[in-house]
């Protein structure tokens, strides 16, 4: 959210919450509207301002999903075939559960080219993870213009490198369904319970050992939440000579967290 907000200060900006996407996984219409409105609300929380841009609910423009079936006729099957989020849903299934992967999953950048499309967007910002899905945008405007001339702009990423990969508290990629994510609406109890219970460097057994901040979630973390270079400096420096715990570590981070999280949850 942060790196998108941003930009509304930097020209003609659009955000829109995707609830066709989510329909991917999410089949409870109360809990779908219930999420809707609670991303409402973090975005807001966050400092987006409508006066400034627009903001808007994905379902409300048919001709989203007008435009998917239009892209889709000039999407080879090939290029959905080498998604990656494809491709890792279908890995991880368990005992051959085919259920578990429907189109909308395999149409999914179909979709995503269409919310991009449809605007003239010039800039999408997004995370690594989404790096791919915007060069397929790219990869089917290219080949529509080519088809049937000069129609959409071709969209450029902006990724933010520093937090261009969100980790969750386990190390693994950051999601509500993992158990794994400290959310804008988490406590400071909250907090603290799960930043206490980060995954650390795993290499390292006791306090007195040197650490590795390389692989180490928590140092990962320090600059996710806004550590200056000195405060990573002296955070590197203490682990790698084994002057700073992984429990002293957390509690630290724990603060940082609790710093940035704290006004986003009371506004």
């Amino acid at each position: 959210m942060k790196p998108a907000i941003e930009l509304q200060e930097k020209g003609e900006a659009y955000y829109f919450i995707a609830d066709f996407h989510a329909l991917t996984t999410v089949h409870d219409g109360s809990a779908l509207r219930a999420n809707v409105r609670e991303l409402a609300i973090d975005f807001l929380a966050c400092g987006l301002n409508p006066e400034k841009a627009v903001f808007f609910r994905q379902s409300d423009v048919p001709a989203v999903t007008e435009l998917s079936w239009i892209l889709s006729t000039v999407t080879p099957m090939g290029l959905l075939e080498r998604c990656h989020s494809y491709k890792d849903k279908v890995a991880k299934l368990a005992d051959g559960d085919v259920g578990a992967v429907n189109h909308g999953l395999f149409a999914y950048p179909v979709l995503m080219a269409a919310d991009i499309l449809l605007y003239d967007t010039q800039v999408v910002p997004v995370g690594k993870d989404q790096k791919q899905h915007l060069e397929v945008t790219r990869d089917i405007a290219i080949k529509f213009n080519h088809i049937y001339g000069d129609t959409f702009v071709i969209p450029e990423p902006r990724i933010q490198e520093s937090v261009a990969v969100v980790p969750g508290t386990d190390g693994q990629k950051m999601s509500k369904s993992y158990g794994n994510a400290i959310t804008l609406a988490s406590t400071d109890e909250e907090i603290d319970k799960l930043v206490m219970g980060m995954v650390t460097d795993p290499q390292r057994i006791k306090r007195d050992d040197p650490g590795n901040p390389d692989i180490c979630n928590v140092y990962a973390w320090h600059k996710l939440f806004g550590a200056s270079p000195a405060d990573m400096t002296e955070i590197f420096t203490g682990c790698t000579n084994a002057t700073l715990g992984c429990v002293d570590d957390k509690r630290a981070l724990a603060t940082r967290v609790k710093d940035v999280i704290r006004p986003i949850r009371e506004k």
